[in-house]
């Protein structure tokens, strides 16, 4: 499992180069109604990456991570997602409030697993 600096530094680094590569190709993305979909998508990818960012950030600084930070990633996403298309807002919303569901539910099976190696020792 990787640690909470090499997670941090790597989901920054991906966010760098997708947040890049969706605003050189803004045009393309607004070019269709199914790339204007994909351009919503890439948008919350980029969600999920500073979600990452931040949470191993506040792991790091020993602060509990909250909906702030869920806010904060997702304000962050449209803002972007709006640059592209007003079309992608909406998709990024809808795709980030589904990777928000998975990672919840990603997130209660570790914690559910790694409690009940707690109670056996």
């Amino acid at each position: 499992m990787a640690s909470t600096g090499r997670s941090m530094a790597l989901s920054l680094l991906l966010f760098a180069v997708t947040l890049s590569l969706l605003e050189m190709y803004r045009g393309k993305f607004a070019s269709s109604e199914i790339m204007t979909i994909a351009g919503g998508f890439v948008s919350s990818l980029l969600f999920l990456l500073l979600l990452t960012f931040i949470g191993n950030y506040q792991e790091a600084n020993g602060v509990r991570t909250g909906w702030g930070a869920v806010v904060a990633a997702e304000l962050v996403a449209l803002i972007v997602a709006g640059t592209v298309h007003r079309v992608c807002i909406t998709t990024c919303f809808l795709f980030s409030a589904g990777f928000l569901y998975e990672v919840d539910k990603l997130s209660g099976m570790i914690l559910t697993r790694s409690e009940s190696k707690v109670r056996r020792h």
